[in-house]
């Protein structure tokens, strides 16, 4: 077993900046935006990148006066071109930590290894079960009684990386993929919020794929 690595208190010197990359709606990237203005995250926002050119969080990052780009990857011949102008564009505001937030697409293992232990995701089930598309919908076919919610750092897989938070959901009797979705939502954005600023502030451990808070 590899040693524990122990990272600092705080993460990054405060305000750490932010990069969120969305493909739709912004739900949760306004979650994490609000969180950030009222104090509840030590960071801020510098830049919010979409591969899709009518996503609408790209509107609500917009209206929050926070840059936001797009790197449509219809325009880009392949993956390593595509990843090339996003890794240009958060290079350009000096990142410090990656939040995908309804990003649909999957990031090569040589941009992740780039960004070791600094991309999070958050993911509409407790993982490692029903990973990648339409969560909610394999967990109602697979028949459980709970879901949920969960935040990991990004690796080479797909929602693979070491668990940084989780939340239960029930499952109700009569849900349909979107009532469920509908109720796992707002969990997404306070798990969301709450892991990234235990990360931020620093002072966890990391031991294979096991995450450890200071206290826990």
């Amino acid at each position: 077993m590899n040693d524990p690595v122990v990272f600092p208190r705080p993460l990054f010197p405060p305000p750490a900046r932010l990069a969120v990359l969305i493909s739709g709606r912004g739900s949760n990237f306004e979650a994490l935006a609000e969180a950030c203005a009222n104090g509840g995250i030590p960071a801020k926002i510098v830049l919010v990148v979409s591969d899709n050119p009518a996503a609408e969080g790209l509107r609500k990052a917009e209206k929050r006066e926070i840059p936001a780009r797009v790197v449509d990857w219809a325009a880009w011949p392949n993956r390593q071109a595509r990843e090339t102008a996003l890794l240009a564009a958060l290079e350009a505001e000096a990142v410090d930590l990656i939040c995908l937030a309804g990003f649909m697409r999957i990031l090569s293992a040589a941009f992740v290894a780039r960004w070791p232990l600094r991309i999070l995701n958050v993911h509409p089930s407790l993982l490692p079960s029903f990973p990648g598309l339409q969560a909610q919908a394999q967990a109602l076919d697979y028949g459980v009684r709970l879901t949920g919610a969960t935040v990991h750092f990004v690796d080479a897989g797909t929602d693979t990386g070491p668990i940084v938070a989780q939340a239960a959901v029930p499952v109700h009797p009569g849900d349909d993929a979107q009532a469920l979705a509908a109720r796992i939502l707002p969990v997404e954005h306070a798990v969301y919020v709450a892991a990234l600023r235990r990360v931020l502030e620093g002072g966890w451990r990391i031991s294979g794929r096991t995450v450890r808070f200071p206290g826990s």
